[in-house]
This record gives structure tokens, sequence and C-alpha cells, in this order.
């Protein structure tokens, strides 16, 4: 492989990386608040889908059991940064890399929660509950996509 190549690839990665954390930053504002105004409980998805494919049964206590769901979610979101960051060396354009990561990580999330027996088909969750999602995932898209351009467009 090209010395070159390389080196945008790794760059690419390097800016997702960075990328993924400001989007997981911002979808995390955005589901905080969310679950604010709701009265809900914060989603424990990440670390129960985590906790599967890693095997582990039980944490410890409630406290772990938190730590395990903010690194399943920080780590998720920081990761699929990586992904924002190939679109973008693979040539796609800013606005086609954003919306080509946020549908891959919503598409992933729908396909692989059911199948980890972790959450419902989003077919069931209703359509309020389904906007919401898709909300919180464009947030992430649209944060890590600006943040991608950003640190882009300074090095």
């Amino acid at each position: 492989m090209n010395g070159r190549l390389v080196g945008k690839v790794a760059s690419s990665i390097g800016k997702g990386l960075v990328a993924g954390v400001v989007g997981t930053a911002a979808m995390t504002v955005s589901s905080s608040l969310e679950a604010r105004i709701r009265g809900r409980a914060a989603s424990s998805a990440p670390a129960r889908a985590t906790a599967k494919v890693l095997g582990i049964k039980e944490f410890e206590d409630d406290i772990a059991a938190a730590r395990f769901n903010d690194l399943s979610h920080w780590g998720y979101g920081t990761m699929w940064g990586v992904a924002r960051g190939l679109l973008a060396a693979a040539g796609l354009s800013p606005r086609a890399a954003t919306a080509a990561h946020g549908a891959a990580v919503w598409g992933s999330a729908a396909v692989t929660l059911p199948a980890l027996e972790v959450a419902p088909p989003f077919v069931f969750w209703g359509r309020k509950e389904v906007a919401i999602d898709l909300w919180h995932h464009s947030v992430y898209a649209a944060a890590t996509g600006l943040a991608y351009r950003l640190i882009d467009e300074r090095t």
C-alpha cells in the first residue's frame, strides 16, 4: 500500500476518533435533556449490549453498572467516529459522509440491539420513540460530521 494512502487513512481515523467523541458528547446532551423532560431513566442499552457480547452476567453494584454503561456509550460513539473518518478518506463529500455515517450508526443499532435481545425491533417501538431515537442519532451524526470537517480544515 502506498505510504501517502496509509497516512491519509491513518489521519482520517484519528480525526474520526476525535469527532466521534464530540458527536457522543452532543448525543449525550440531547438524550439527557430528553430523558429529563420526559422523566425517564438514562438508556442502559449500550451496557446491556456490550455486556452480552463480552459475556458479562452481572456487576458488583449499581455504580459499577453505571460506569460500565458510560464506558460502553462513550466507547461505542467514539469508535463509530472511525467510520466517519474512513468515509472521508474514501472520498465522500462531507454531506454524503455524514449522511452515510448516520444511516450506518442507526441502522446497525436497529439490527444489533434486537439480535442481542437488548431491545425489540424498532417496528414495535411506536412512531414517537422511533422519531426520538432517530433525532438523537441525527444529533450524533451531525455533530460528528461538523467536528470532522472543522478538524479536517485545520490540518
